[in-house]
């Protein structure tokens, strides 16, 4: 078990959106903390927050929305409201992200290894035939081929998996503490990813590069993670050891979002979903935000609920978290 004292560490963070129309409560007090060699796994459905909060530990939170109350403790020092001087001086070096889209990394107009080594080079001063060895080796470790031929190259001349695959490799250039990953193998085919998250894992173990894995697949987080949190309209549902929450999931919605994974249903049997769709952050219901798809909504489910411990080393945000045993079916 990590003992040493976190990388990164979220307390009650709240980012919201002022628009026309209302306050979007995108995230909406998320706690969780991330320590040196962890890998945090990040789930939820589309229009969760995940992104959001990934967003706002960078300092990419763009006008309208701002990070309105809350801390970001980067080893220690609050980053939460730090100026962009400052952001810029950890971002790539220090805290790196990878994004869901690759262009967002990307310059279409410059060539790979002009990007790669301008990386490196903003933050170490090498020479550049080292720059230009160390982005070659990037590429290579990320599963390119003909990497010395393929860094002469421009982002249109690559497929969009291709891209990605560049984009992790710059985000892994200047081996940075903390790593947050949007969703970046979404786009792989299952080869490359296992090859991908092989290559994180071993990155982590080996440097004590923290990590964020942001996810809306639990087969991913499964095989990857460390720990999990659940996140449900802005808040962490549930937070718990990746075995323990997936093995015995106390938020009826982490419970709902395990039951919808097809290995989980019997063969022939219909697939296990979770009624209706995620309430809009413009307009939430007031009390639980889960309780009109929740099979075990209550008079009490009117009022917000708090967090709590209904099993050891387990946050679980619920009224009647469920704590007997659940999914027999899923052996089947």
């Amino acid at each position: 078990m990590v003992t040493t004292a976190p990388t990164l560490e979220v307390r009650n963070l709240k980012t919201h959106f002022f628009t026309k129309v209302g306050v979007v409560k995108a995230v909406d007090d998320v706690s969780f903390a991330v320590a040196p060699g962890q890998v945090l796994g990040l789930v939820g459905e589309s229009g969760s927050g995940k992104t959001v909060t990934g967003f706002s530990i960078m300092g990419l939170v763009d006008p309208p929305g701002r990070v309105v109350d809350g801390q970001i403790l980067y080893k220690g020092e609050d980053i939460a409201n730090s100026s962009d001087e400052r952001m810029r001086r950890l971002r790539g070096n220090n805290i790196a992200m990878i994004f869901q889209d690759p262009m967002m990394t990307l310059n279409p107009v410059l060539r790979i290894d002009t990007q790669m080594m301008e990386a490196i080079q903003a933050h170490d001063r090498v020479s550049k035939d080292e720059a230009w060895r160390r982005s070659r080796d990037a590429l290579a470790q990320v599963g390119i081929p003909a990497a010395e031929e393929r860094l002469r190259s421009y982002p249109h001349q690559f497929s969009g998996g291709m891209r990605q695959r560049v984009a992790i490799a710059i985000a892994l250039l200047n081996k940075p503490e903390l790593i947050i990953a949007d969703e970046p193998t979404t786009a792989l085919d299952v080869t490359i990813q296992g090859q991908i998250l092989y290559e994180v894992q071993k990155l982590c173990e080996e440097t004590g590069t923290a990590m964020i894995w942001i996810t809306h697949d639990l087969s991913v987080v499964a095989g990857l993670a460390d720990e999990i949190c659940v996140m449900y309209a802005g808040r962490v549902v549930e937070h718990g050891t990746v075995d323990d929450v997936l093995d015995r999931p106390a938020h009826p919605y982490t419970h709902g979002l395990i039951g919808s994974v097809p290995s989980r249903n019997r063969r022939g049997q219909p697939l296990s979903q979770i009624p209706g769709m995620t309430p809009s952050l413009l307009n939430l219901p007031l009390g639980c935000p889960f309780k009109t798809r929740c099979p075990r909504v209550a008079a009490a489910c009117e009022i917000t609920p708090d967090t709590t411990q209904p099993l050891p080393g387990r946050d679980v945000r619920c009224h009647y978290p469920i704590t007997g045993p659940v999914i027999a079916e899923a052996s089947a």
